[in-house]
Protein backbone atom coordinates (compact mmCIF):
# COMPACT_ATOMS: atom_id res chain seq x y z
CA UNK A 1 0.00 0.00 0.00
CA UNK A 2 1.31 3.37 -1.43
CA UNK A 3 1.09 6.05 1.62
CA UNK A 4 0.73 9.51 0.22
CA UNK A 5 3.06 12.00 1.23
CA UNK A 6 0.71 14.68 1.99
CA UNK A 7 -0.92 12.80 4.44
CA UNK A 8 2.39 12.39 6.35
CA UNK A 9 2.95 15.88 6.35
CA UNK A 10 -0.32 16.52 8.18
CA UNK A 11 0.27 13.92 10.30
CA UNK A 12 3.78 14.99 11.25
CA UNK A 13 2.93 18.76 11.42
CA UNK A 14 -0.12 17.81 13.83
CA UNK A 15 2.41 15.28 15.73
CA UNK A 16 5.32 17.99 15.85
CA UNK A 17 3.10 20.78 17.17
CA UNK A 18 1.41 18.66 19.86
CA UNK A 19 4.58 17.59 21.27
CA UNK A 20 5.93 20.79 21.45
CA UNK A 21 3.06 22.73 22.96
CA UNK A 22 3.24 19.57 25.88
CA UNK A 23 6.73 20.01 26.10
CA UNK A 24 6.55 23.85 26.52
CA UNK A 25 3.38 23.80 28.67
CA UNK A 26 5.87 21.58 31.26
CA UNK A 27 9.03 23.64 30.60
CA UNK A 28 6.66 26.65 32.17
CA UNK A 29 5.16 24.64 34.89
CA UNK A 30 8.88 23.32 36.15
CA UNK A 31 10.51 26.13 34.98
CA UNK A 32 12.84 24.08 33.35
CA UNK A 33 14.79 26.55 30.35
CA UNK A 34 15.42 23.21 28.81
CA UNK A 35 12.21 22.25 28.26
CA UNK A 36 11.08 25.64 26.65
CA UNK A 37 13.99 24.70 23.95
CA UNK A 38 12.47 21.54 23.02
CA UNK A 39 9.28 22.98 22.63
CA UNK A 40 10.05 25.96 20.27
CA UNK A 41 11.92 23.31 17.99
CA UNK A 42 9.20 20.85 17.85
CA UNK A 43 6.62 23.91 16.91
CA UNK A 44 8.97 25.36 14.84
CA UNK A 45 9.29 22.13 12.98
CA UNK A 46 5.54 21.89 12.98
CA UNK A 47 5.84 25.04 11.21
CA UNK A 48 8.19 24.02 8.81
CA UNK A 49 6.47 21.02 7.64
CA UNK A 50 3.68 22.72 7.27
CA UNK A 51 5.10 25.88 5.52
CA UNK A 52 6.70 22.98 2.95
CA UNK A 53 3.67 21.01 2.40
CA UNK A 54 1.40 24.60 1.90
CA UNK A 55 3.66 26.29 -0.31
CA UNK A 56 6.83 24.81 -1.19
CA UNK A 57 5.70 23.78 -5.22
CA UNK A 58 3.75 27.06 -5.12
CA UNK A 59 6.68 30.03 -5.03
CA UNK A 60 9.49 28.27 -6.02
CA UNK A 61 12.97 27.04 -5.76
CA UNK A 62 14.20 30.04 -3.53
CA UNK A 63 11.16 30.21 -1.06
CA UNK A 64 11.80 26.20 -0.53
CA UNK A 65 15.11 26.60 0.28
CA UNK A 66 14.33 28.69 3.08
CA UNK A 67 11.24 27.01 3.89
CA UNK A 68 13.11 23.93 4.13
CA UNK A 69 16.26 25.85 6.20
CA UNK A 70 13.19 26.58 8.91
CA UNK A 71 13.57 22.38 9.94
CA UNK A 72 17.31 22.35 9.97
CA UNK A 73 17.39 26.05 12.80
CA UNK A 74 14.50 23.44 14.42
CA UNK A 75 16.60 20.87 14.61
CA UNK A 76 19.63 22.76 15.68
CA UNK A 77 17.56 24.02 18.71
CA UNK A 78 17.43 20.25 19.58
CA UNK A 79 21.08 20.50 20.29
CA UNK A 80 21.00 23.75 21.91
CA UNK A 81 18.17 22.11 24.16
CA UNK A 82 20.24 19.40 25.08
CA UNK A 83 23.18 22.21 25.75
CA UNK A 84 20.93 24.20 27.99
CA UNK A 85 19.94 21.11 29.63
CA UNK A 86 23.59 20.84 30.96
CA UNK A 87 23.65 23.74 31.94
CA UNK A 88 25.25 25.27 28.99
CA UNK A 89 25.41 28.43 27.05
CA UNK A 90 23.15 28.23 23.66
CA UNK A 91 25.54 28.20 20.65
CA UNK A 92 23.44 30.91 18.13
CA UNK A 93 26.43 30.49 15.38
CA UNK A 94 25.54 26.59 15.30
CA UNK A 95 21.49 27.60 15.22
CA UNK A 96 21.98 29.72 11.66
CA UNK A 97 24.69 27.56 10.54
CA UNK A 98 23.32 24.33 9.28
CA UNK A 99 20.53 26.68 7.34
CA UNK A 100 22.92 29.11 6.01
CA UNK A 101 24.72 25.89 4.68
CA UNK A 102 21.96 24.69 3.29
CA UNK A 103 20.64 27.79 1.71
CA UNK A 104 24.37 28.30 0.01
CA UNK A 105 24.38 24.57 -1.66
CA UNK A 106 20.58 25.09 -3.00
CA UNK A 107 22.01 28.42 -4.55
CA UNK A 108 25.16 26.75 -5.93
CA UNK A 109 24.21 23.76 -6.99
CA UNK A 110 22.55 22.39 -9.92
CA UNK A 111 18.75 21.87 -9.53
CA UNK A 112 18.37 19.01 -11.40
CA UNK A 113 21.51 17.50 -8.93
CA UNK A 114 18.36 16.63 -6.57
CA UNK A 115 19.92 13.46 -4.80
CA UNK A 116 23.08 15.82 -4.09
CA UNK A 117 21.14 17.94 -2.07
CA UNK A 118 19.08 15.67 -0.47
CA UNK A 119 22.44 14.11 0.86
CA UNK A 120 23.58 17.42 1.76
CA UNK A 121 20.77 18.16 3.45
CA UNK A 122 20.20 14.56 5.32
CA UNK A 123 24.12 15.60 6.14
CA UNK A 124 23.37 18.56 7.97
CA UNK A 125 20.79 17.01 10.17
CA UNK A 126 23.17 13.84 10.95
CA UNK A 127 25.62 16.53 12.49
CA UNK A 128 22.95 18.41 14.29
CA UNK A 129 21.79 14.26 15.74
CA UNK A 130 25.38 13.23 16.59
CA UNK A 131 26.05 16.69 18.33
CA UNK A 132 22.84 16.04 20.67
CA UNK A 133 23.96 12.59 21.36
CA UNK A 134 27.80 14.05 22.59
CA UNK A 135 25.64 16.06 24.84
CA UNK A 136 23.27 13.86 26.42
CA UNK A 137 26.17 11.02 26.84
CA UNK A 138 27.82 13.97 28.56
CA UNK A 139 25.77 13.07 31.28
CA UNK A 140 28.32 10.85 33.46
CA UNK A 141 26.08 10.69 36.86
CA UNK A 142 23.82 8.32 35.18
CA UNK A 143 24.83 4.62 35.11
CA UNK A 144 24.91 3.85 31.10
CA UNK A 145 21.94 1.26 31.16
CA UNK A 146 20.09 4.73 32.53
CA UNK A 147 21.79 6.82 29.89
CA UNK A 148 21.51 4.42 26.28
CA UNK A 149 17.95 5.78 25.40
CA UNK A 150 18.94 9.33 25.64
CA UNK A 151 21.85 8.13 23.46
CA UNK A 152 20.78 5.53 21.27
CA UNK A 153 17.88 7.82 19.81
CA UNK A 154 19.59 10.76 18.34
CA UNK A 155 22.01 8.49 17.21
CA UNK A 156 19.41 6.25 15.24
CA UNK A 157 17.77 9.06 13.98
CA UNK A 158 21.56 10.04 12.31
CA UNK A 159 21.71 6.63 11.21
CA UNK A 160 18.83 6.28 8.87
CA UNK A 161 19.53 9.79 7.63
CA UNK A 162 22.98 8.61 6.48
CA UNK A 163 21.70 6.18 4.09
CA UNK A 164 21.45 8.49 1.07
CA UNK A 165 25.03 8.65 1.79
CA UNK A 166 25.84 5.39 2.05
CA UNK A 167 24.02 4.08 -0.17
CA UNK A 168 23.26 6.64 -2.63
CA UNK A 169 25.19 5.90 -5.46
CA UNK A 170 23.54 2.13 -5.48
CA UNK A 171 20.12 3.39 -4.96
CA UNK A 172 20.17 6.57 -7.24
CA UNK A 173 18.49 6.83 -10.61
CA UNK A 174 18.16 9.00 -13.28
CA UNK A 175 13.84 9.91 -12.86
CA UNK A 176 14.61 10.60 -9.07
CA UNK A 177 12.32 7.65 -8.12
CA UNK A 178 15.32 7.60 -5.01
CA UNK A 179 15.02 11.16 -3.81
CA UNK A 180 10.44 10.29 -3.85
CA UNK A 181 10.61 7.10 -1.91
CA UNK A 182 13.56 8.74 0.61
CA UNK A 183 10.84 11.46 1.40
CA UNK A 184 8.65 8.97 2.38
CA UNK A 185 11.12 7.28 4.78
CA UNK A 186 12.41 10.67 5.67
CA UNK A 187 8.81 11.30 6.96
CA UNK A 188 8.23 7.90 8.60
CA UNK A 189 11.09 7.80 10.78
CA UNK A 190 10.68 11.81 11.24
CA UNK A 191 7.60 11.28 13.48
CA UNK A 192 9.20 8.20 15.11
CA UNK A 193 11.88 10.33 16.10
CA UNK A 194 9.42 12.71 17.36
CA UNK A 195 8.17 10.74 19.86
CA UNK A 196 10.85 8.73 20.81
CA UNK A 197 12.67 12.54 21.56
CA UNK A 198 9.99 13.35 23.72
CA UNK A 199 10.16 10.13 25.72
CA UNK A 200 13.88 10.68 26.07
CA UNK A 201 13.19 14.51 27.36
CA UNK A 202 10.92 13.43 30.15
CA UNK A 203 13.20 10.70 30.97
CA UNK A 204 16.12 12.96 31.74
CA UNK A 205 14.03 15.72 33.43
CA UNK A 206 12.33 13.46 35.79
CA UNK A 207 15.19 11.42 36.54
CA UNK A 208 16.60 15.14 37.40
CA UNK A 209 13.70 16.14 39.16
CA UNK A 210 14.08 13.34 41.17
CA UNK A 211 18.06 13.68 42.13
CA UNK A 212 16.34 17.40 43.09
CA UNK A 213 14.27 16.14 45.34
CA UNK A 214 16.46 13.27 47.26
CA UNK A 215 19.44 15.90 47.41
CA UNK A 216 17.19 18.22 49.22
CA UNK A 217 16.06 15.30 51.33
CA UNK A 218 19.32 14.59 52.56
CA UNK A 219 21.08 18.02 52.73
CA UNK A 220 21.58 20.07 55.38
CA UNK A 221 20.03 23.94 53.68
CA UNK A 222 22.10 25.97 55.93
CA UNK A 223 25.63 24.52 55.05
CA UNK A 224 25.09 22.29 52.22
CA UNK A 225 26.35 19.29 53.96
CA UNK A 226 24.86 15.90 54.34
CA UNK A 227 21.93 15.98 56.84
CA UNK A 228 21.67 13.12 59.51
CA UNK A 229 19.94 10.97 56.92
CA UNK A 230 22.49 11.90 54.15
CA UNK A 231 25.38 10.73 56.49
CA UNK A 232 23.86 7.59 58.02
CA UNK A 233 23.04 6.38 54.36
CA UNK A 234 26.65 7.24 52.87
CA UNK A 235 28.39 6.07 55.66
CA UNK A 236 26.99 3.65 55.32
CA UNK A 237 27.60 2.40 51.66
CA UNK A 238 31.00 4.00 52.65
CA UNK A 239 31.56 1.61 55.31
CA UNK A 240 30.05 -1.61 53.38
CA UNK A 241 32.91 -0.54 50.61
CA UNK A 242 35.96 -0.32 53.10
CA UNK A 243 34.59 -3.55 54.88
CA UNK A 244 34.81 -5.29 51.56
CA UNK A 245 38.94 -4.20 51.47
CA UNK A 246 39.07 -4.92 54.71
CA UNK A 247 40.06 -1.28 55.77
CA UNK A 248 39.56 0.35 59.22
CA UNK A 249 37.04 3.48 59.44
CA UNK A 250 36.80 6.47 62.16
CA UNK A 251 34.16 8.94 62.88
CA UNK A 252 34.90 12.55 64.36
CA UNK A 253 31.64 14.44 66.10
CA UNK A 254 32.40 18.12 66.54
CA UNK A 255 30.66 20.28 68.85
CA UNK A 256 31.24 24.16 68.15
CA UNK A 257 31.87 25.45 72.01
CA UNK A 258 29.30 27.82 73.75
CA UNK A 259 27.44 28.10 70.26
CA UNK A 260 24.19 28.65 72.80
CA UNK A 261 26.26 32.20 73.90
CA UNK A 262 27.13 33.24 70.37
CA UNK A 263 23.35 33.34 69.49
CA UNK A 264 22.52 34.49 72.98
CA UNK A 265 24.90 37.71 72.31
CA UNK A 266 25.19 38.48 68.31
CA UNK A 267 21.65 36.88 67.18
CA UNK A 268 20.51 33.64 65.06
CA UNK A 269 21.77 35.47 62.04
CA UNK A 270 25.69 35.72 63.29
CA UNK A 271 24.86 32.02 64.48
CA UNK A 272 23.99 30.64 61.49
CA UNK A 273 26.96 32.06 59.74
CA UNK A 274 29.57 30.51 62.36
CA UNK A 275 27.80 27.17 61.14
CA UNK A 276 28.13 27.95 57.79
CA UNK A 277 32.26 29.11 58.43
CA UNK A 278 32.56 26.19 60.32
CA UNK A 279 31.30 23.34 57.57
CA UNK A 280 33.91 25.33 55.46
CA UNK A 281 36.77 24.57 57.70
CA UNK A 282 35.50 20.91 58.24
CA UNK A 283 35.18 20.46 54.56
CA UNK A 284 38.13 22.36 53.43
CA UNK A 285 40.57 20.18 55.87
CA UNK A 286 38.66 16.93 55.40
CA UNK A 287 39.86 14.74 52.27
CA UNK A 288 37.87 14.38 49.14
CA UNK A 289 37.02 10.63 50.28
CA UNK A 290 35.80 11.65 53.72
CA UNK A 291 31.97 12.34 54.48
CA UNK A 292 30.72 14.98 56.68
CA UNK A 293 27.61 16.11 57.87
CA UNK A 294 25.96 18.43 60.07
CA UNK A 295 23.76 15.98 62.07
CA UNK A 296 21.87 18.58 64.64
CA UNK A 297 22.40 22.01 65.44
CA UNK A 298 25.94 23.49 66.56
CA UNK A 299 26.66 19.10 66.45
CA UNK A 300 28.70 18.10 63.21
CA UNK A 301 29.94 14.49 62.06
CA UNK A 302 32.71 13.12 59.56
CA UNK A 303 33.36 9.33 58.56
CA UNK A 304 37.05 8.80 57.37
CA UNK A 305 37.94 5.97 55.76
CA UNK A 306 41.34 5.49 57.87
CA UNK A 307 42.74 4.24 61.06
CA UNK A 308 41.95 6.61 64.10
CA UNK A 309 45.58 7.54 64.43
CA UNK A 310 45.05 9.49 61.42
CA UNK A 311 41.74 10.82 62.33
CA UNK A 312 43.31 12.36 65.69
CA UNK A 313 45.70 14.33 62.48
CA UNK A 314 42.92 14.97 60.63
CA UNK A 315 40.61 16.15 63.82
CA UNK A 316 43.46 18.59 65.26
CA UNK A 317 43.41 20.53 61.75
CA UNK A 318 39.80 21.24 61.80
CA UNK A 319 40.14 22.51 65.79
CA UNK A 320 43.50 24.91 64.69
CA UNK A 321 42.01 25.81 61.43
CA UNK A 322 38.44 26.83 63.39
CA UNK A 323 40.49 28.48 66.34
CA UNK A 324 41.96 31.07 63.93
CA UNK A 325 39.10 31.81 62.06
CA UNK A 326 39.22 35.22 63.57
CA UNK A 327 35.66 35.74 63.44
CA UNK A 328 34.19 39.43 64.38
CA UNK A 329 30.65 40.30 65.30
CA UNK A 330 29.59 43.58 66.33
CA UNK A 331 33.36 44.86 66.20
CA UNK A 332 33.76 41.91 69.10
CA UNK A 333 36.41 39.22 68.61
CA UNK A 334 33.94 35.75 68.82
CA UNK A 335 35.86 32.72 70.65
CA UNK A 336 35.55 30.18 67.70
CA UNK A 337 36.69 27.19 69.06
CA UNK A 338 35.43 23.18 68.79
CA UNK A 339 35.35 19.60 70.73
CA UNK A 340 35.95 16.88 69.17
CA UNK A 341 35.51 13.09 69.79
CA UNK A 342 37.44 10.54 67.53
CA UNK A 343 36.68 6.98 67.74
CA UNK A 344 37.89 4.36 65.18
CA UNK A 345 36.90 0.57 64.71
CA UNK A 346 38.33 -2.34 62.56
CA UNK A 347 36.28 -3.05 58.87
CA UNK A 348 32.71 -3.26 58.91
CA UNK A 349 32.08 -1.72 62.41
CA UNK A 350 28.48 -0.32 62.47
CA UNK A 351 28.10 3.61 62.18
CA UNK A 352 25.99 3.66 65.35
CA UNK A 353 28.56 2.34 67.42
CA UNK A 354 31.04 4.43 65.84
CA UNK A 355 29.06 7.28 67.05
CA UNK A 356 28.59 6.09 70.59
CA UNK A 357 32.22 5.65 71.42
CA UNK A 358 32.75 9.20 69.65
CA UNK A 359 30.37 10.87 71.51
CA UNK A 360 31.69 9.82 74.57
CA UNK A 361 35.33 10.56 73.66
CA UNK A 362 33.45 14.22 72.87
CA UNK A 363 31.61 14.66 76.50
CA UNK A 364 35.19 14.01 77.67
CA UNK A 365 36.70 16.77 75.51
CA UNK A 366 33.91 18.70 77.07
CA UNK A 367 34.99 17.97 80.77
CA UNK A 368 38.57 18.63 80.19
CA UNK A 369 38.05 22.28 79.38
CA UNK A 370 36.35 21.98 74.96
CA UNK A 371 38.88 23.23 72.36
CA UNK A 372 39.94 19.74 72.14
CA UNK A 373 40.69 16.43 70.31
CA UNK A 374 39.82 13.31 72.57
CA UNK A 375 39.84 9.92 71.30
CA UNK A 376 37.97 7.13 72.43
CA UNK A 377 39.25 4.23 74.66
CA UNK A 378 37.44 1.56 73.08
CA UNK A 379 34.04 1.11 71.25
CA UNK A 380 30.99 0.29 73.64
CA UNK A 381 30.34 -3.64 74.67
CA UNK A 382 26.89 -2.80 74.29
CA UNK A 383 25.04 0.20 72.06
CA UNK A 384 21.90 -0.86 73.75
CA UNK A 385 22.92 -0.58 77.09
CA UNK A 386 24.68 2.83 75.83
CA UNK A 387 21.77 4.34 75.06
CA UNK A 388 19.64 3.42 78.27
CA UNK A 389 22.84 4.71 79.88
CA UNK A 390 22.51 8.11 78.33
CA UNK A 391 19.07 8.35 78.38
CA UNK A 392 18.94 7.91 82.18
CA UNK A 393 21.30 10.66 82.08
CA UNK A 394 19.61 13.17 80.66
CA UNK A 395 16.39 12.43 82.35
CA UNK A 396 18.67 13.25 85.53
CA UNK A 397 19.83 15.78 84.34
CA UNK A 398 18.62 19.42 86.44
CA UNK A 399 18.86 21.36 83.57
CA UNK A 400 16.18 21.60 80.42
CA UNK A 401 18.42 20.81 77.80
CA UNK A 402 20.11 17.41 77.34
CA UNK A 403 23.32 16.24 75.06
CA UNK A 404 25.73 18.30 73.75
CA UNK A 405 23.37 21.45 73.74
CA UNK A 406 23.38 21.42 78.02
CA UNK A 407 27.43 21.16 77.78
CA UNK A 408 27.52 23.91 75.42
CA UNK A 409 25.71 26.30 76.87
Amino acid sequence: MALDSMTLDIVATMVAALLGAMLLYFGRQENTPALRWWGAAYILGAVAIALWTLAADSYGEVVSLFLSSIGLIATAMVWNAARVFHGKSPSVPGLALGAIVWIASGMLLDPTAQALRLTIGAAIVVIYATLTATELWQERRRTLHKRWPAVIVPAMHGFVLMLPILLGNVLRDANGAFAAAWVTIFSIELVLYAVGTVFVIFMLVSERIVSAHKRAATTDPLTGLLNRRGFADASAQLIEREARAERPVSVLIFDIDHFKSINDRFGHAEGDEVLKLFAGVVVDKLRLTDLSGRIGGEEFAALLPCSIEEAMVAAERVRQAFAASGVVCEDKAVDTTVSIGVAGGPAGTDLDVLLAAADTALYKAKRSGRNRVEASAELPLSLERYRRQRAAAATAAPAPQSGHAALSS
